[in-house]
């Protein structure tokens, strides 16, 4: 069975996902980057690694969020791909006729356009992390609620409290005060979702021609407050995918499977043992600064990235082995 795989590297999670000659999820995982990037590229790649023993045969691999130029040079990659190009790929997979998507990840947020099947405008936050996956999680914490049931008790509340969320600073000071003042907590819970989402709108939104269907795609989609709260402000229905958490590594999958024209450069499940090491320097060379990223194993120079130039480039890259093995 022909099968293709994909990473998807970000600040707080790394996802995996293996899927088939049809784009159907053959095997995925969900893990906590905490980090350690080389080492949640192992845990992922050892989490599906049993795709090998079913009798799979890995025939292209691909990489996408920000820690992808490390992901590709630790598997080997064929694709390797940003986070709105992957995202935008998976959703048009996934949901039919999609026309915006809201993607909410742990540290950072994006709103995709697409139109006729090609993305035509983006944005990501660039200032406040209000609404991303790790200020929700820290103010599930902060008032003793479990993050998998915050969705849940905001849709208790009938009597939202209006929170201010057009900055994260400011939102939890909000939210401490209507603690103090009486306010009941699925309230408060309801109206901090009422606020990042208008938050997002009124920020990585603004502007933009939002049209449904809208695919509501990372980890905060999980959050059922979060979703009603965008229907509400809309004014129609979020679709929120099956596979919401590994859109973005089911986008660098086929992405792989696109790119690949009978052989791989996937380096295989083996690469779990490895010890790699990583090291960033400043490049002298001219008055551009580069910060130049590079990664070894085994004595070797596997990649090097960040540079605007050539001068850094590896004089032997990895050798790409021919699909059909047996990983």
């Amino acid at each position: 069975m022909r099968v293709y795989l994909g990473i998807d590297v970000g600040s707080v999670s790394t996802d995996v996902a293996v899927i088939d000659d049809d784009n159907r999820l053959v095997a995925g995982a969900y893990l906590m980057t905490r980090g350690q990037p080389i080492g949640a590229v192992q845990e992922a790649l050892q989490a599906v690694s049993d795709c090998s023993q079913r009798g799979m045969v890995v025939c292209g691999a691909g990489a996408t969020g920000s820690g992808r130029y490390l992901a590709a040079a630790i598997m080997g990659a064929d694709a390797v791909k940003n986070e709105i190009t992957a995202h935008a790929v998976a959703a048009i997979d996934r949901v039919p006729g999609v026309s915006t998507v809201i993607e909410i990840g742990g540290q950072d947020s994006k709103i995709i356009i697409i139109r006729d099947g090609v993305v035509v405008d983006f944005a990501m936050n660039s200032v406040c992390a209000a609404g991303t996956g790790s200020f929700l999680d820290r103010q599930a914490a902060r008032l003793g609620i479990p993050i998998e049931e915050f969705g849940r008790v905001a849709l208790c509340s009938s009597r939202p409290t209006r929170i201010a969320g057009r900055c994260a600073v400011f939102a939890e000071s909000d939210m401490v005060h209507k603690q103090q003042v009486g306010h009941a907590v699925e309230d408060i819970v309801w109206g901090l979702c009422q606020a990042l989402v208008r938050n997002y709108l009124s920020n990585v939104g603004k502007g933009k021609d939002i049209r449904p269907p809208v695919a509501f795609q990372g980890g905060v989609a999980a959050n059922a407050g979060m979703k009603r709260g965008f229907e509400e402000a809309l004014g129609y229905e979020v679709v929120v995918p099956e596979e919401h958490k590994l859109m973005g590594a089911i986008g660098a999958a086929i992405l792989a499977r696109e790119a690949c024209c009978g052989k791989t450069a996937f380096r295989g499940f083996g690469v779990t043992h490895e010890r790699f090491v990583s090291r960033g320097f400043e490049c002298d060379g001219c008055a551009n600064s580069c910060e130049v990223t590079e990664i070894h194993s085994g004595g070797s120079t596997l990649a090097r990235w960040g540079g605007r130039c050539g001068r850094w480039a590896c004089a032997k890259p990895a050798v790409p082995w021919r699909a059909g093995s047996v990983v």
